[in-house]
């Protein structure tokens, strides 16, 4: 069965404002079924979590539904799925606790690939304990980052190595499991940043060998949160700061306060409606898992080819340079126009209702690295309901804003 995306469309009530969007990597579009499940857990009987009464016991449902969702998803353990508030709070979170027993002489490493949320908290973390900042650099004439700009760098002082599972400024992939193997190889933890990888590829914590996974449902459908994944054990092993009446059972003791139940709600929903990307593999699937691995198949092939027919329209306009070069990307794009302040490409496309923003959206040190400063250039992300009337649009609005062929 081919991809539906006309189907996939009628889930996204926003899209009928007729706006073309493709600020995904910044956050997506919302489903129906997401809207539906904050609303039934918000507005239903509901209170903290415990057994006795439904009030309670939705609740805990929607706490043991996230963890299970997430779990799936990410090819991790339940017991080893933290929530926070957003990515960077739990990258926060982690630095300061890693940290801990870090001194002169230890040594943590940072990529200029990397968004600012998994470069400044280790490096703010390093200079508290008196640790080295050591930085992987990547071609900025390529947008690669070869594992070796990495383990070039481990001694047996590295204590994490702290690398994204995808750019999200230039759709960069790096080889994670590379990465991981030469860091384990020398005694550090690894903490991927893959906000933007899994919008796009789903991931496999296993298989990246990685200690720890961050992510941000909000880009992949849901609602704005974060989401930590290691494992269990690992996560035993590390003590926060926090209530003295707070449990210590792993992953609750990183999770302050009360949870929000709607959220999780929504995180469960959106995973649900990933799976259902591609129906036909679904009916077929025996697990969540399965069918989430067919429709990102399916969701891949469909990216893939509405990228190419976005690079092709692309190099048709004058003065266009694309910066997204890397050999395995997600398909987001980032593009200059000489000397052109990006920003007037901006609004000139909102004015035709396409919203394709520029900046350097916290990438900072990419940004930096690829001479642009911190202005950065027009971002465009593909999405799950982005279709060929959208990218044909975007193109459209491109060419009459830097004069090219409408």
């Amino acid at each position: 069965m081919a991809y539906d995306v006309a189907r996939i469309r009628s889930l996204f009530p926003s899209l009928e404002s007729g706006w073309a969007h493709f600020d995904g990597p910044g956050g997506t579009q919302t489903p129906r079924p997401v809207g539906d499940a904050v609303a039934s857990v918000l507005t239903g009987p509901l209170s903290n979590r415990g057994t006795v009464g439904e009030s309670e016991e939705r609740a805990e449902a929607a706490v043991h539904g996230f963890r299970l969702a997430m779990a799936d998803l990410l090819d991790a353990h339940p017991r080893g799925i933290v929530h926070g508030r957003s990515a960077t709070q739990l990258i926060y979170d982690f630095a300061r606790n890693l940290s801990r027993d870090w001194g002169e002489g230890d040594e943590v490493i940072v990529t200029r690939l990397d968004h600012d949320a998994n470069v400044r908290p280790w490096v703010q973390a390093a200079e508290h304990r008196g640790a080295t900042v050591r930085w992987a650099e990547f071609d900025p004439a390529t947008g690669e980052l070869p594992p070796d700009a990495v383990a070039s760098l481990l001694s047996d002082r590295t204590r994490v190595v702290a690398v994204t599972g995808a750019s999200n400024l230039i759709g960069t992939m790096p080889d994670i499991p590379a990465i991981t193997a030469a860091s384990h190889q020398a005694g550090a933890l690894v903490f991927v940043d893959g906000v933007h990888l899994t919008a796009h590829e789903l991931p496999d914590v296993e298989e990246m060998g990685t200690d720890f996974f961050v992510c941000s449902p909000y880009k992949f459908l849901g609602p704005h949160c974060g989401v930590l994944a290691a494992r269990p054990e690992l996560l035993e092993g590390i003590m926060p700061d926090k209530l003295l009446p707070a449990t210590n059972v792993v992953p609750e003791r990183f999770e302050f306060g009360t949870l929000p139940y709607e959220l999780l709600a929504g995180v469960t929903a959106a995973v649900d409606v990933l799976a259902g990307l591609d129906p036909e593999a679904a009916e077929a699937a025996e697990s969540r898992r399965e069918r989430l691995a067919a429709s990102y198949a399916a969701l891949h092939d469909h990216e893939e080819t509405l990228r190419a027919r976005l690079e092709s329209g692309l190099r048709e306009l004058p003065g266009v340079d694309i910066r997204s070069r890397a050999a395995r990307r997600t398909p987001t794009l980032l593009v200059t126009f000489g000397g052109r302040d990006a920003s007037e490409v901006t609004r000139s496309l909102a004015e035709r209702k396409v919203l394709a923003p520029s900046g350097n959206f916290y990438a900072l040190e990419v940004s930096r690295h690829l001479g642009l400063g911190d202005e950065g250039g027009l971002r465009m992300g593909l999405a799950p309901y982005t279709d060929e009337s959208d990218v044909d649009r975007l193109l459209e609005g491109l060419a009459a804003a830097v004069g090219g062929a409408a």
